[in-house]
């Protein structure tokens, strides 16, 4: 689910998105119900074969590196044509900014969108709390770490890759808090 993060007058996060009228899931928000959004960052099997240990004491065994977040709050249902046309507005702005040649929403006929409109239905999750959750494998040694970077960036996968840079991020400030 798409979302645009925005800060509310009175310093809430929320979180604005929406779903197809088709879709069942919306009809069951009745009121303000408690949930949760979580957004997966990059992940990847690590294999234990990279670790330096596994030479050394062979006490090795497979994991995955992971990070998350998860928002913790408040969902509601905003079934209001207005607010869902400025979130799609602002949705495709978003996503446009960058193009040579960006396609807004007032591109298309007016009447075209606002049927278009009537099939989705807009959400917002107040934020009450973040919780963030990595295992970059942080408890490894120095050289269990470096290996495992080399391996992560000798997959084929782009999760991977990216798992891999987040991980040698990591490297780089466990060891400027060892200076």
């Amino acid at each position: 689910l798409p979302v645009i993060v925005e800060e509310s007058g009175n310093g809430s996060t929320l979180l604005n998105g929406h779903l197809s009228r088709n879709n069942p899931h919306w009809r069951a928000i009745t009121g303000p119900s408690d949930t949760v959004a979580i957004f997966q960052g990059p992940h990847s099997y690590i294999s234990p074969s990279w670790y330096e240990t596994k030479a050394e004491t062979g006490k090795v065994v497979p994991t995955w590196g992971y990070i998350a977040v998860h928002a913790h709050g408040f969902l509601e249902v905003i079934d209001d044509a207005d607010w869902v046309r400025g979130h799609v507005t602002a949705l495709t702005d978003l996503h446009e900014a960058n193009r040579s040649q960006p396609w807004a929403v007032s591109d298309a006929p007016d009447d075209y969108i606002t049927v278009m409109l009537r099939g989705i239905v807009g959400v917002r999750l107040t934020v009450e709390r973040m919780e963030g959750s990595w295992k970059l494998n942080q408890h490894r040694s120095k050289a269990d770490l470096q290996s495992t970077i080399a391996g992560l960036y000798g997959e084929d996968e782009q999760q991977s890759h990216e798992l891999g840079d987040e991980m040698a991020e990591a490297l780089a400030i466990l060891q400027d808090q060892h200076k």
